[in-house]
């Protein structure tokens, strides 16, 4: 196992580099200068060039690049342009409330949707099976964007019943958090739900027709035992895997969230980023990124060589 950790992180690094030397490249395709931005529009041509000067922004994009690439080497992201402080501080400082929606959003979604898809598989062709995939097919169609409109428009605007914007304090006790919690948790939850409830029946239903598991019930074995106990841990795998992209989801769909319901986190330090013509800052951004999808798709590799040892070092050996 160590052996094939070594070889998907040796793989990582040239992935990085072209995250890296695109964003760079596509940051500076953005309209604006982040000195003119930074000043407003009441600064001097000569104020202008005096805080490009000063930023770095004259040097030429080889250098520039260079000079960035020989920053994240030494684990320095870089100072942001708008906040005047280190990258790495502004995105450690956002991140927890990024990772408390999506956690919360994955976690909601599972306990949903899995038991969801593990009836559905047991009552295959049933009401509850047409009615419970129709909701999941409906529930992986829908855009992030329109689904957080449409929740702020009933609950928020015409029902008045939830919040729509911030995260609330815990000055005014955890509930105000919770409470705040709601819509975007909910909007984030739908997608990653309905992918599970699809893929646990599907996985169940591979598995509950094979011949060990009417030999179970031949035994007398009770159906639960059989379905729980035996199913459900053949049929997690897949689950697995779909959980660990999920996971990498959350995290980058909660910036389209967190746009719409005004939740600090990691998209609105982003969206501001962007506003702000802030290179360092989005380039950092959305490195971090990219660093969580992959330690979240080795995560995954990890579990699935616990749970399917079979296939652990199948990858490994057929290029060797």
């Amino acid at each position: 196992m160590i052996k094939t950790i070594i070889n998907r992180l040796l793989q990582v690094i040239p992935i990085l580099l072209v995250v890296v030397t695109m964003t760079f490249i596509l940051t500076r395709m953005v309209p604006g200068d982040p000195a003119a931005t930074m000043l407003g529009p009441q600064a001097s041509a000569e104020e202008i060039a005096k805080l490009r000067d000063q930023l770095g922004l004259n040097d030429s994009l080889i250098k520039q690049y260079f000079s960035y690439l020989g920053d994240l080497l030494r684990g320095n992201f870089g100072k942001s342009y708008s906040y005047n402080k280190p990258v790495i501080d502004l995105i450690l400082n956002k991140l927890p409330n990024t990772l408390l929606i999506s956690i919360t959003s994955l976690v909601i979604a599972v306990l949903i949707a899995v038991p969801i898809g593990i009836i559905s598989a047991v009552k295959q062709y049933s009401i509850f099976d047409y009615v419970a995939m129709v909701l999941a097919l409906v529930g992986v169609s829908m855009p992030i964007f329109w689904l957080g409109l449409m929740l702020v428009l009933v609950f928020s605007v015409n029902l008045g019943w939830l919040p729509s914007l911030g995260m609330g304090s815990m000055d005014n006790g955890l509930w105000d958090v919770i409470v705040h919690m709601i819509l975007p948790v909910s909007c984030l939850a739908t997608i990653p739900a309905a992918t599970f409830a699809r893929i646990t029946r599907s996985s169940m239903l591979e598995v509950i027709n094979n011949d060990f598991i009417k030999s179970l019930r031949a035994r007398g074995i009770k159906e639960w035992r059989v379905i729980f106990l035996h199913g459900l841990k053949n049929a997690l795998p897949p689950i697995v895997t779909v959980f660990g992209l999920q996971l990498a989801h959350a995290f980058t769909g909660a910036i389209l969230t967190e746009t719409i319901f005004a939740w600090p986190g990691m998209g609105t330090l982003i969206v501001g980023a962007v506003e702000n013509r802030d290179y360092v800052l989005i380039q950092g951004a959305v490195l971090f990124t990219a660093l969580v999808f992959v330690f979240v798709n080795l995560f995954v590799d990890m579990a699935y060589m616990v749970i399917n040892p079979r296939v652990t070092y199948e990858g490994t050996k057929g290029g060797a």
